[in-house]
């Protein structure tokens, strides 16, 4: 008997050669070829074009256009995060850290969806009676529910194709397999062909279907990239393991806006919603001490007021650190040289620590300013006015930079308290009007002087 034809397959990049490597040479990752078994494969996925048959081109004024009709989960940040609602037929890759919440999230997202209809949640990792455990816990006891634990795609498309499920849900793509490929489950053949079948019930059947994805240690959702690229939207869940606060963010969305972001508290009774964010970023904010400045930053629509901290200390080594958590290191080295170089600050001989409290990222130019002023205050010792607000980009010239959409920034400020905001000029110009004292400044220089004089 002839010995099955084999290869080695980067599970990274997808890149494939007749021999093992210890260095993928396409994507460079180490010891990520893995053997698989060369199988002919009978493609099983049927057409999902406008007859459901064989499908054919057709002119673009001949396609009916109707509007898309979205189905609320009843979960607000999540509905926001996927553009307004789940849309039929859509693919929905959610991927995040072991624990972080991506399973609960899916199961009360199912109590809200199973109003309409049956939904279907498949667990390819937890027994049933585990699941059940969990929906106890979050108080999920809708009937419509059905649990059906099983790693077979074959028998998971079709349990879908007989029930015409009003949701999916697939806990997770890397633990199904076809079993006429051989290789293991998780494989980036495994993954790729079981993802294409899960697209085309999907597309054909209009039933929107949610797949769990494994992460890698970098935070990538684990597979082949050719993955995100089939899904219509690519959700991550981001947060701190040891903090209760979670952030769901769009990578990919092509029923929406990529840049919105959900923001969920984990408690004992599972993910609650957090409706207003930056009264929670806020809440544990020290007053009167140094180092400590609020600014806000756009995500979609949702303007959050964040605190940007930081702590200047002389340095006991011969070369001075630069740590940042929440914001681009080199852009706060970039701020630092800016300030050494046109307002002789010393910062050459100090260690500077930065932190964006709460968790978030920031990664917008419109809060240049404050790392700025939280460097100049914790150096000095000088606090700032807790109710004023820090808004800008700095350039290299020292030039303080015009920013966008200021109007609901500083509505979002007026309404948590703030009085006062140090913001660019040519933003302060465009403003219409708004309840906050404005100070525009053009240069680095005008508004250290407007924060510290």
């Amino acid at each position: 008997m002839a010995k099955a034809k084999t290869h080695y397959t980067c599970q990274a990049c997808g890149y494939q050669t007749a021999k093992w490597l210890g260095k993928c040479p396409d994507c460079g990752a180490w010891s990520s070829l893995l053997e698989e078994t060369e199988a002919k494969v009978d493609d099983k996925r049927p057409a999902w074009g406008a007859s459901g048959g064989a499908s054919r081109p057709v002119k673009l004024q001949d396609v009916t256009g109707e509007t898309e009709v979205r189905r609320r989960t009843g979960i607000a940040e999540f509905d926001r995060v996927l553009g307004g609602g789940v849309v039929g037929g859509s693919l929905v890759l959610l991927g995040g850290d072991p624990g972080i919440g991506k399973s609960t999230l899916l199961l009360a997202a199912l109590d809200k969806l199973a109003r309409h209809g049956p939904v279907l949640y498949v667990s390819g990792e937890e027994s049933l009676r585990q699941t059940k455990m969990r929906a106890e816990r979050l108080r999920v006891e809708s009937d419509n529910i059905h649990l059906f634990a099983e790693t077979d795609a074959d028998r998971v498309l079709a349990a879908a194709e007989a029930m015409k499920p009003q949701a999916l849900v697939v806990d997770s793509i890397q633990t199904m397999y076809l079993p006429e490929l051989g290789n293991a489950p998780g494989s980036i053949t495994q993954v790729r062909e079981v993802a294409g079948r899960l697209m085309a019930f999907a597309k054909r059947s209009g039933v929107p279907t949610f797949l769990v994805g494994h992460v890698t240690k970098e935070g990538s959702i684990a597979g082949p990239r050719v993955l995100e690229h089939m899904v219509d939207t690519v959700l991550y869940f981001e947060g701190e393991r040891g903090h209760p606060f979670r952030l769901l963010r769009a990578h990919k969305n092509r029923f929406g806006s990529t840049n919105e972001i959900g923001v969920f508290e984990m408690k004992g009774a599972g993910l609650m919603e957090v409706a207003d964010p930056s009264a929670l970023f806020l809440s544990e904010r020290p007053q009167g001490k140094s180092g400590s400045v609020v600014t806000s930053t756009l995500n979609g629509t949702r303007p959050l007021l964040v605190e940007v901290q930081a702590l200047v200390a002389p340095t006991g080594y011969g070369t001075a650190r630069r740590t940042a958590i929440g914001v681009d290191g080199n852009r706060v080295a970039l701020l630092a040289a800016v300030l050494e170089k046109k307002e002789e600050i010393p910062l050459v001989g100090c260690d500077l620590f930065v932190n964006v409290a709460g968790g978030m990222q920031l990664s917008e130019p419109a809060c240049d300013l404050a790392v700025c002023a939280a460097l100049v205050s914790s150096l000095q010792n000088r606090p700032l006015d807790p109710k004023t607000l820090v808004l800008g980009e700095v350039g290299l010239a020292g030039e303080v930079r015009a920013v966008g959409q200021v109007e609901p920034r500083l509505a979002e400020a007026a309404k948590m308290g703030f009085q006062r905001v140090v913001m660019p000029a040519g933003s302060a110009r465009r403003l219409e009007k708004t309840k906050m004292q404005v100070v525009g400044v053009e240069t680095l220089s005008e508004a250290l002087a407007a924060m510290f004089d």
